[in-house]
């Protein structure tokens, strides 16, 4: 799968970036003001929620539908996360926007999966053969189950934002393209033939 990007004035990615904010969907969703996700059925209320503001979103006229769209989900207000919603929130979110039946072309980024949280969150991705985008303080790591030349490519692409396809080699030796296809299609990083690879932190600091 390749990702088109169009580009705007100054060469970078037509995505439109958002964010939500977890805490405060846990406060709209089950009416709760302690900012915990705990429980299967809180979870799963506080994502279908997302969902709905995705579809919202997607739905909007003033979007078009074929631009990708990089979602930051915001955890920074959320004080405990148990296995069962970062099963839902995390997990069950990525699945739904996977497959080729994806409702969006959505890409996810995750903030604040400190100390208190990354147990659960990796726990659940391991399980579900996943991996994620997850600012754990100090800069975006990949979470979740990945091979080292992964592991590598998206490092490379993580510290230097974009590489264009006539640096491909030298950035990453003649296994550079089909790893930075690899990642895309795990919805790791925006890929396209033209334009070559751009990190999804990258793309979600276009305005």
């Amino acid at each position: 799968m390749t990702e088109r990007l169009a580009h705007g004035r100054h060469g970078d990615a037509a995505t439109q970036p958002g964010a939500i904010d977890v805490a405060a969907i846990v406060t709209d969703a089950v009416a709760s003001r302690g900012h915990n996700l705990v429980t299967r059925p809180t979870g799963r209320a506080v994502r279908e929620a997302i969902e709905q503001r995705l579809a919202l979103a997607a739905a909007s006229p003033a979007r078009k539908p074929p631009s990708p769209h990089v979602m930051l989900i915001d955890f920074t207000r959320v004080r405990i996360l148990d296995f069962s919603c970062a099963d839902e929130v995390v997990a069950k979110l990525l699945l739904r926007y996977q497959g080729p039946d994806r409702p969006g072309n959505i890409f996810f980024l995750f903030r604040a999966v400190d100390e208190m949280h990354r147990h659960a969150v990796e726990e659940v991705l391991e399980r579900h053969g996943l991996a994620a985008v997850c600012d754990v303080g100090g800069g975006f790591q990949l979470l979740g189950p990945a091979t080292p030349e992964e592991r590598k490519a998206w490092d490379t692409l993580e510290r230097c934002e974009r590489i264009g396809p006539r640096d491909l080699a030298e950035a990453l030796g003649e296994l550079g393209e089909p790893l930075l296809i690899g990642l895309a299609r795990r919805r790791l990083a925006y890929w396209s033939g033209n334009c070559g690879a751009a990190a999804l932190s990258a793309l979600a600091r276009t305005r």
